[in-house]
């Protein structure tokens, strides 16, 4: 929790690093609370299934699937956090997938932050669909 003293910091002004930060955390709870909720994975098994959604790869694909969907603004955000510069990539994902794994990562952190929900529970519908295994992760 932040001081009252400190003044909120208007979302327009905001870096896409930093919504794609609130993003990465958006998808990483939803992925892991369909999981639990819908496999008997043991918690080793959990986390490498949750990766086949939530790696620069799979948002890649993910996205895909995605943007036909946005309106124009969310599209806006979409492009912004994939123009934003990072110091790294990932080992795993080209340069591509990466950035728009960020893009995606922000337009999530961005609806969030607006407190848009069910549009971010509606995006995650889609991307719940387009995205991680071939199949989908069974009991064990």
């Amino acid at each position: 929790m932040l001081p009252e003293s400190v003044p909120e910091i208007d979302i327009k002004e905001m870096s896409p690093l930093a919504l794609a930060f609130v993003g990465d955390a958006v998808l990483e709870l939803l992925v892991r609370s369909r999981l639990v909720g819908t496999t008997r994975l043991q918690p080793g098994r959990l986390h490498s299934v949750a990766t086949q959604y939530v790696s620069a790869r799979a948002q890649f694909r993910e996205l895909a699937a995605l943007e036909p969907l946005l309106t124009e603004q969310e599209a806006a955000v979409l492009r912004r956090g994939k123009n934003a510069s990072k110091a790294t990539v990932a080992k795993h994902a080209t340069a591509q997938e990466y950035r728009a794994s960020t893009g995606l990562e922000c337009l999530l952190g961005w609806l969030y932050l607006q407190g848009q929900i069910d549009r971010v529970t509606q995006l995650f519908e889609v991307l719940w669909q387009a995205g991680g295994p071939e199949t989908k992760p069974q009991e064990p």
